[in-house]
């Protein structure tokens, strides 16, 4: 996103969140977003911003959107949503992990304000929800591409920080690399960042000097694909959003983050009287998790192959994570036949066999 563009953006955020739209607060339900990074990331912050924007959209002058970029996973987190909250705020989604204990302890202190979280587990508080999708679908799709498409049989996953959601997707990659290419290797090097562009694009150098050809990314900024951009041969996959403007580069396809129908419905829900606490957990059959475009640089055979997997996951006919599949000790987790329970997967803290190297504690 243009730097004009993005300060433009930012400045809506100011008038919605000030000036006539608060005078008429009484009148409207107010939707606020608390943002990680910053909505011109390109990826986990701007797809977000997009489905607050069709919240807006959906519902005109009947809703006041407010938002807050470049919050801090803390005190700081907490400081803002007790603003927020203070402000007039309805209902607050707060969309990152690390905010989750700050979601819970400023939901304690305001039972009659609504709070969603982004990716966590904890439901404290009657007036508590929590969102997900199902990454790891996603993953599974570009797993395939990528066994399929590596050249060197090295494949490259930059992460960001050791929780379930991250690994699971490790592994889902992993596993449906190997499925398709049993000589296939996978290489992690762990950010430890949401969005930091510069880490980004060191963590892809740092891969392709060990000879990947093929990155995916569990990082936020478009920076990864910039990086492989600049060598033949290396490609990768667009994260959380479609990052597009790569499709003529190393971009192949992308797993796109929808969560506008979501916040349509919960922003719906509270206008109409029928919202209710949920646990919300969907993947490619609910719209959520969308494979973006294959591009022609992958052969006909595989795009077919990779659009018939995402088919299947969406069907139900095919999990991502079915056995036999072992932990990396050796030590037996799903048995022939078997698919992974939400519960193993959502606290899911151990690599698969067969990938190298060690989760950072």
């Amino acid at each position: 996103m243009k730097r004009r563009n993005l300060l433009a953006s930012a400045a809506m955020g100011l008038m919605l969140a000030s000036g006539g739209a608060f005078a008429e607060s009484h009148a409207k339900t107010k939707a606020c977003f608390v943002y990680v990074g910053p909505i011109g990331d390109g990826g986990w912050t701007f797809q977000h911003h997009d489905g607050a924007m069709q919240v807006q959209a959906a519902y005109g002058d009947k809703v006041e959107i407010q938002y807050q970029e470049n919050v801090p996973e803390g005190a700081d987190a907490e400081r803002v949503l007790t603003q927020m909250a203070l402000g007039g705020c309805n209902i607050i989604f707060t969309t990152s992990f690390g905010y989750m204990d700050p979601t819970n302890a400023v939901a304690a202190k305001f039972p009659d304000v609504k709070f969603e979280h982004a990716t966590g587990f904890k439901r404290e508080h009657p007036n508590v929800s929590t969102y997900n999708a199902r990454f790891y679908e996603g993953r599974a799709v570009q797993g395939l591409i990528a066994g399929r498409m590596t050249k060197s049989n090295k494949i490259g996953y930059i992460a960001s920080f050791p929780i379930p959601e991250v690994i699971m997707g490790i592994n889902s990659y992993y596993l449906n690399a190997k499925k398709v290419n049993p000589a296939v290797e996978l290489s992690v090097v762990w950010a430890f960042t949401w969005f930091d562009p510069a880490k980004e694009a060191d963590s892809a150098k740092a891969l392709i000097d060990q000879g990947v050809d093929v990155i995916a990314s569990h990082t936020d900024s478009t920076a990864p694909l910039a990086e492989a951009a600049k060598t033949e041969g290396v490609i990768g996959f667009g994260q959380a959003s479609d990052m597009a403007e790569y499709k003529d580069g190393p971009r192949v396809s992308s797993i796109i983050d929808n969560w506008g129908p979501y916040y349509v419905k919960r922003v719906g829900a509270l206008m109409d009287g029928t919202y209710a606490q949920a646990d919300a957990w969907e993947g490619i059959a609910g719209g959520e998790v969308l494979i973006g475009e294959i591009t022609d640089k992958v052969p006909a055979d595989v795009k077919a192959e990779a659009e018939a997997l995402r088919d299947a996951i969406a069907a139900g006919t095919y999990h991502p994570f079915t056995g036999p599949i072992n932990k990396q000790d050796g030590s037996v987790w799903l048995a022939d036949g078997a698919t992974a329970p939400d519960g193993d997967l959502l606290g899911m803290g151990f690599y698969v066999e067969g990938i190298v190297g060690d989760i950072p504690q």
